[in-house]
């Protein structure tokens, strides 16, 4: 068999494993194909697969599907109420906040002391919405490009000003968090903002259902231990937050 017949068949061979498991991590997967690590990186690197290298997981590319908005917001809704009701408790009166986009954050908003002075940084439209009903708010919208996917604005001149202000709070949604892969989202345009908020931030916030723990999704943005706390929904499986724990992460959950 030729080295390129070897490689193709390889890859077959990866293909299937992913499609059949889920992600499963490099060196598993190099130890179940036979081959060296270096050797599997090499082969992932090609362009035009449908599976991928992230946070040494090889893990299957999206469909096409997407993430959409409006299709996620009814997934999860009760643990995502639950987990950012008890993230709002978290804020103080004249705190400055970072809130990010996603399904999670307008429960967030809602949940938050009404009548109380903030002054709120977001960067998605439905978070904007929400925060302008607001009394006593002051509404800091980064604009830019308009991804409508997840209703959220990007540009350069938003990063410099999201440099440009002390946040005492950054409260970031993902939409996979693992202890050794790390904190991911879909959409890649949204990495620079999320980054740019927790360097900002004196306190970073990550706000998630308890779906999301153990799961992957393409973007890489921070490790969890980058968070000063994870807030989820009461876990099914306490054991599913056991790995967090080990890494030194405080997992946060809502009662």
């Amino acid at each position: 068999m030729t080295g390129s017949a070897r490689h193709g068949a390889r890859l077959g061979r990866l293909q299937a494993m992913v499609a059949a498991d889920g992600p499963v991590r490099l060196e598993a997967a190099a130890a179940a194909l036979g081959v060296s690590s270096m050797t599997l990186r090499r082969d992932l690197a090609r362009p035009g697969l449908g599976i991928s290298l992230l946070g040494g997981h090889v893990v299957p590319l999206g469909t096409g599907a997407g993430y959409a908005l409006e299709r996620e917001e009814g997934s999860h809704l009760a643990a995502k109420r639950q987990a950012a009701r008890h993230a709002a408790a978290l804020v103080d009166e004249g705190d400055t906040l970072f809130i990010d986009c996603g399904t999670t954050m307008p429960h967030l908003v809602e949940a938050l002391r009404p009548g109380i002075f903030l002054t709120v940084l977001c960067y998605a439209l439905n978070i904007a919405t929400l925060l302008s009903r607001r009394p006593r708010t002051q509404l800091i919208l980064l604009g830019g490009l308009f991804h409508p996917a997840s209703a959220t604005f990007a540009s350069d001149e938003a990063l410099a000003s999201l440099r440009r202000i002390r946040i005492n709070k950054a409260f970031l949604s993902a939409g996979g968090v693992d202890a050794e892969a790390g904190v991911t989202c879909t959409n890649f345009n949204e990495v620079p903002v999320k980054q740019a908020a927790m360097a900002a931030a004196a306190q970073s916030i990550l706000v998630v259902d308890a779906s999301k723990l153990g799961r992957l999704t393409p973007a890489h943005f921070a490790a969890a231990t980058a968070f000063d706390r994870i807030v989820t929904s009461p876990l099914a499986d306490p054991e599913a937050a056991v790995p967090l724990r080990r890494a030194g992460v405080t997992v946060d959950e809502a009662d």
